[in-house]
């Protein structure tokens, strides 16, 4: 660590903080402000001032108060324990800091990320003498039930293990190794701090190529997203996009989850607090908690240290994905950080853009979801990240500039709809207004379940597509004066949105929903759609089909019949098929 630089605030403009004196200093450096040495970070270099951003509220300070850095750029410390932790956007403890502290957090309080006295039982892998590079993993750690912390060699070092401890127990404080190089002994510990700026090192990206299943037909079935991809939710207020993040994050078939409540209300971020420890994951029988780790920067707290826990969350995220994890980060939401922006840039007197946010958003964007990905890592093994960010335009105006924005760097679009929220159609993801670019890479994953899923999701959608179209002319019309054949379409769009779209989250048997189960209730829909089309060709009505007891059944399979017992859908549709040819024999007769 270099020498303490020390300076003098010059003035206080909110949360931008210009100092003089600190000869030296870097961009993105760690400065501590004032006599509560609340925490900074410099953002701009002009001459012999620094610009200095303070992610806590500064209430009280002036010019005059002292500066000092120690030349670090703001990093997160990395390491076991970082599992079932809720940290604020600067990575301090919120646990830790409420025993100390309450209710309310105190200006300038400082606590460890990680537990320094706790004792981790460590199992080498690799024995003194041999070569080391960088990610090579040199031992393993249970962290959790869920999780088997890999200690790995920091990218940029590579020499001899000169030594290495036996298997014991051991705290983040002490010499687990030491590795001979050209530069000198390099000393490792299990923790390592990695600035939040710098995205971490890796062989090469791959291709996504398996779906991330979340339990949602609507995602996986219309919208499917790859493991390593990334996803947009925008949506008004009150559609519903933190509880469909809160969805996702409960079932989805990633190893480890990254909340980050960005500039959300208090409350929302209380009912994950509340609701995680108690829900219990169906794959292992574990508690969801013990495979996330939580960033808590709600509405409340100072606006800078919004911009900054985007990246705290995706550091910590890239650390689990060179293990080998699958990894997925929910961001609630990017309109709150890049408003934190707005306000930040407006305070600097930086040129605003469109409604007045800076020329950089686009770029800020672009930076963070390019940090999602599979990748070959730099122990030789696959991990990936899945970044899905909420955005929340204001009055449900797609058009504004974080949306649009955020539209160029994703691939997969779940537009929220206010109409379908407000009908009570949850997940409220419009099928007109969604799109996904994952078809194709996840294609052949599908196939190993269903070689039909392609033909069978396209040919659904375009059921409901039909029925967008048909839905102008019955608001003309009415839909009694449409021929048979297109009232039937509505009668199976219908069918479609009521028994396969909509998914209760409270449901014991609805909340999540296999592949297997999907698949085979669209198919039953669509099967349904073939045969009664014939019906409707040879005279009968809609309404008789409908009245079919076996038909009515059909949008109640998807909360009475188990993951786990598929076979009977099949069974199901038997008996359908039996339904619709006897009003077919009743004609013959």
């Amino acid at each position: 660590m270099d020498s303490v630089l020390t300076g003098k605030v010059i003035s206080v403009n909110g949360p931008i903080v210009k100092a003089v004196g600190l000869r030296g200093i870097k961009m993105f450096d760690i400065a501590e402000v004032g006599s509560d040495r609340l925490i900074g970070e410099v953002i701009r270099l002009i001459e012999d001032v620094t610009v200095i951003q303070v992610y806590e509220d500064n209430t009280g300070l002036k010019p005059g108060d002292e500066v000092i850095s120690y030349g670090r750029p703001l990093s997160v410390l990395l390491g076991p324990g970082l599992i079932a932790n809720i940290y604020d956007g600067i990575q301090r403890p919120l646990v830790g800091i409420s025993e100390v502290c309450g209710s309310y957090i105190k200006k300038g309080i400082k606590l460890p990320p990680l537990d320094a006295k706790k004792k981790w039982a460590f199992k080498p892998l690799i024995k003194a003498g041999a070569q080391v590079n960088q990610g090579d993993i040199l031992g393993e750690i249970q962290e959790g039930p869920l999780v088997i912390h890999k200690i790995m060699i920091p990218p940029g070092i590579s020499g001899k293990l000169a030594s290495i401890v036996p298997a014991g127990e051991y705290t983040i404080e002490d010499e687990v190794y030491t590795v001979e190089r050209e530069a000198g002994t390099y000393k490792g510990k299990f923790a390592e701090y990695w600035p939040v700026r710098k995205p971490r090192p890796n062989k090469n990206k791959k291709k996504p190529f398996i779906p991330l299943i979340t339990g949602q037909r609507v995602i996986d079935t219309f919208f499917p997203i790859a493991r390593g991809g990334t996803a947009a939710i925008p949506g008004g207020f009150g559609t519903g996009k933190t509880m469909t993040q809160h969805a996702l994050s409960k079932w989805c078939n990633a190893d480890i989850i990254v909340y980050i409540g960005c500039g959300e209300r208090g409350n929302e971020m209380t009912d994950v607090l509340t609701e995680f420890p108690k829900l219990i994951d169906e794959r292992n029988g574990q508690p969801l908690i013990e495979r996330t780790v939580m960033i808590a920067n709600t509405s409340n707290m100072p606006v800078p240290a919004r911009e900054v826990s985007i990246y705290t969350g995706v550091t910590i995220a890239e650390y689990y994905r060179d293990m080998g994890y699958s990894v997925a980060v929910m961001a609630d939401s990017t309109s709150r950080w890049a408003e934190a922006l707005r306000e930040l840039s407006s305070r600097l007197g930086d040129m605003p853009a469109e409604e007045g946010f800076p020329p950089y958003l686009a770029t800020r964007l672009a930076e963070f979801y390019e940090r999602a990905g599979l990748v070959e890592t730099l122990s030789g093994k696959d991990g990936d990240i899945t970044i899905i960010g909420a955005v929340s335009p204001p009055g449900g105006d797609f058009s504004e500039p974080v949306t649009q924005h955020t539209t160029r760097f994703v691939r997969c679009f779940w537009a929220l709809d206010k109409v379908l929220a407000d009908a009570r159609h949850y997940p409220s993801i419009s099928w007109i207004d969604s799109y996904t670019e994952y078809l194709h890479d996840i294609e052949k994953w599908w196939r190993g379940i269903d070689s039909e899923w392609l033909s069978v999701r396209n040919e659904a959608m375009n059921i409901l597509l039909e029925d967008h179209r048909l839905q102008q002319v019955v608001k003309l019309v009415g839909s009694d004066a449409l021929p048979p054949a297109q009232q039937f379409v509505l009668f199976v769009a219908e069918m479609i949105k009521n028994g396969f779209l909509q998914q209760n989250s409270f449901d014991p048997l609805d909340k999540y929903c296999s592949p297997e189960k999907q698949l085979k209730l669209l198919k039953t829909i669509l099967s349904l759609y073939k045969k009664g089309r014939d019906l409707v060709q040879l005279g009968f009505l809609v309404k008789e089909i409908a009245a079919l007891d076996v038909v009515s059944e059909m949008v109640r399979l998807k909360s009475e019949i188990p993951n786990n017992e598929v076979e009977k859908i099949d069974e199901y549709n038997v008996r359908l098929s039996l339904g619709l040819d006897s009003l077919k024999e009743h004609l013959d007769h």
